[in-house]
């Protein structure tokens, strides 16, 4: 059954309609600065769709929160959970099939962008008997999916990133459809923006915004200027679940409204100067609370809510007093792991990371994606995968891309301990070269080059070994043929001949890099 969700009016008079169905399979990104009326058009489609499919709000500002009140959702305070807590918390809520508003107002950025992580990360690494069709908006994305690092930690940054990647990317096979909503689209990182089929574009100023969203849509960019006159509600969309061409439309009205409200004018107050000074400097019976205190939930979001909650930890026991702890016994020392134990440990991470990289997309996701993805699987494997840090990880999926097992080999010890001194990105092409080298293998391609750092392109690869030859890293020379052997001086090996242009794309580009995660 089609289900058309109406979205308001086109600039003709005409019902602007969303396909629902297409929206689940084609994911959709909303762009518009401050009080172009974005949070208007969420609300709008929320509450359109609310009867024919599940939705999570991922809500940074707590504005969705009113939601519950009319179409029952379940508002899920992230400052009341843990991060195990939430996840859990997620995947009940996709087996039980209800609609959830989180809400991250209580947090600083480095908290919700975890948050954001580990709720995202339940709905992903749900059970396959649960994977039911689910609209997930998440507004204010360029906080959980940064083009660049900010002021939050390298950590929380990697992880909501991943999460944001694995909804967009990989989400729609688990009946996940991502709806972002960004106020600047340079601020959001590429590789998520780039996965949406559907684009409602809204009022902008910036001209970086202006050329990034005219190219989203396929217009030139001397058309983009008009992004600067729309007016506060209208939109130009585009994509199979609107328009095949760019069209214009307005939202139309919404039945509930966010708790803040659009700011109006309210002149103050005519207080006399000293009668103004005794009510900020004097203190009265009724002070106002010191932090917000939260409002309580509807019986009905409570009722749902400890529903989902059953089965939480139960809460810690009441401090002690320091008598108490003198007396008490210190915990006696974890168990130190046998080499039995770790040896099986090292074995299932090279299981769970050939796993990860026979995804064919696997060559060309960021290494956060791919660290994310890891530490999924060894969840499901039952070891603790983050015992392996990103550093090392990042090192063994070199090694993995290169062809090479995990073998003690001195001669490939001293490769990957050379690599070790090289810059990141260059560190994995450095090893597959030397793979071939230590084999008497042909060459690689420059194909084969382009997927080792992460890229479609012929071009990166060529590029990247042209600045490896300058550095001193490797020195190429041709043969007959149109074929070349590339030697590594450092450690005095050299590939045979091999031709440069084997493995070819039909349909790949000459140049320029698709979204490249190296």
């Amino acid at each position: 059954m089609k289900v058309g969700i109406d979205m308001g009016r086109t600039n003709t008079g005409a019902a602007a309609t969303l396909d629902l169905e297409e929206l689940l399979a084609t994911r959709l990104l909303v762009q518009g600065n401050s009080g172009s009326g974005k949070s208007h058009l969420l609300r709008r489609l929320i509450e359109q769709s609310a009867p024919w499919v599940q939705q999570a709000i991922i809500d940074p500002e707590g504005d969705f929160v009113t939601l519950a009140d009319r179409f029952g959702h379940v508002v899920v305070e992230a400052d009341e959970h843990t991060e195990a807590a939430l996840q859990a918390v997620a995947a009940r809520v996709r087996q039980h099939r209800v609609s959830v508003v989180l809400n991250l107002e209580g947090l600083d950025s480095d908290m919700q962008m975890r948050a954001a992580a580990a709720f995202l990360g339940g709905l992903f690494d749900a059970d396959r008997d649960y994977w039911y069709p689910m609209l997930v908006v998440v507004d204010e994305a360029q906080l959980f999916a940064p083009s660049a690092a900010g002021e939050v930690s390298d950590e929380a940054r990697k992880v909501s990133l991943g999460a944001m990647t694995n909804l967009m990317c990989r989400g729609r096979k688990r009946g996940l459809a991502g709806v972002i909503a960004t106020q600047r689209l340079a601020k959001l990182a590429k590789n998520v923006a780039a996965e949406a089929s559907n684009f409602l574009m809204g009022r902008t100023f910036l001209d970086i915004d202006m050329a990034r969203a005219s190219d989203l849509l396929g217009m030139e960019k001397r058309q983009a200027e008009m992004f600067r006159d729309l007016e506060r509600g209208h939109f130009i969309a585009l994509g199979p679940a609107l328009s095949r061409r760019p069209l214009s439309l307005r939202i139309g009205a919404v039945e509930t409204q966010g708790r803040t409200g659009s700011p109006t004018l309210m002149p103050p107050p005519t207080t006399p100067s000293e009668d103004a000074r005794d009510l900020i400097f004097t203190a009265t019976e009724s002070e106002p609370a010191r932090y917000p205190v939260r409002r309580p939930s509807t019986s009905a979001s409570a009722d749902l809510m400890a529903q989902l909650a059953r089965g939480r930890a139960s809460a810690p026991p009441p401090p002690m007093d320091d008598a108490a702890d003198d007396a008490m016994p210190p915990p006696p020392p974890e168990p130190e792991e046998t080499a039995e134990e770790i040896a099986a440990r090292e074995a299932l991470y090279d299981a769970v990371l050939r796993d990860v990289l026979a995804d064919p997309e696997a060559a060309y996701r960021s290494i956060a994606v791919l660290y994310q993805d890891f530490l999924v699987r060894c969840r499901r494997q039952g070891v603790e995968g983050d015992r392996l840090a990103l550093p090392a990880f990042r090192r063994r999926l070199a090694t993995a891309r290169a062809g090479a097992g995990t073998d003690a080999d001195p001669a490939w010890e001293r490769a990957t301990a050379t690599a070790a001194t090289l810059p990141e990105d260059i560190q994995p092409v450095f090893l597959l070269l030397a793979r071939a080298a230590l084999d008497h293998a042909p060459c690689p391609s420059d194909a084969d080059v382009a997927r080792a750092c992460g890229s479609r392109s012929k071009g990166r690869g060529r590029r990247l070994l042209t600045y490896m030859e300058q550095r001193g890293f490797i020195a190429a020379r041709s043969g007959l043929g149109n074929t070349r052997a590339i030697s590594l001086p450092a450690l005095g090996w050299e590939t045979a001949l091999g031709d440069p242009n084997a493995d070819d794309w039909a349909d790949a580009p000459a140049d320029g890099d698709l979204f490249a995660a190296g």
